[in-house]
C-alpha cells in the first residue's frame, strides 16, 4: 500500500497507483479531500497537458501547490484523469 503523508497525516493510500516520470499518482477515490483546497495555479505540460494544483491544509498549516491532477489529459495519459500527484514535503511511502 502506497501512501501520501504530510505532517503526520495521510493524505492518501492506494494499491493502484501509477508511477510516472517519477511521480506517484494517486486514483482519485484514494485521496482524502477533506485536506485540499482548490487553488488558482495550473501549469502545461507538453505531452500531458494542463494541470490544476490543490493547497493541502492540515490542522490549518497549509501547503500551497502541493499536489496536482489532469482533469483533461492527453490522449496519451488518459489514464491520469483526475489522479493526483504530490511533491513539496508530502512523503511517498511505499
Amino acid at each position: 500500500m502506497t501512501r501520501a503523508i504530510w505532517n503526520g497525516t495521510v493524505l492518501a493510500e492506494s494499491d493502484q497507483c501509477i508511477l510516472l516520470e517519477g511521480h506517484v499518482y494517486f486514483p482519485p477515490e484514494a485521496v482524502q479531500r477533506r485536506y485540499l483546497r482548490d487553488s488558482d495555479t495550473e501549469s502545461v505540460c507538453p505531452w500531458k497537458g494542463r494541470a490544476n494544483y490543490f493547497t493541502i491544509d492540515v490542522d490549518g498549516r497549509l501547503n500551497p501547490d502541493a499536489a496536482w491532477y489532469y482533469a483533461n489529459p492527453r490522449s496519451a495519459v488518459h489514464y491520469l484523469t483526475h489522479y493526483v500527484a504530490f511533491w513539496r514535503g508530502v512523503e511517498i511511502q511505499p
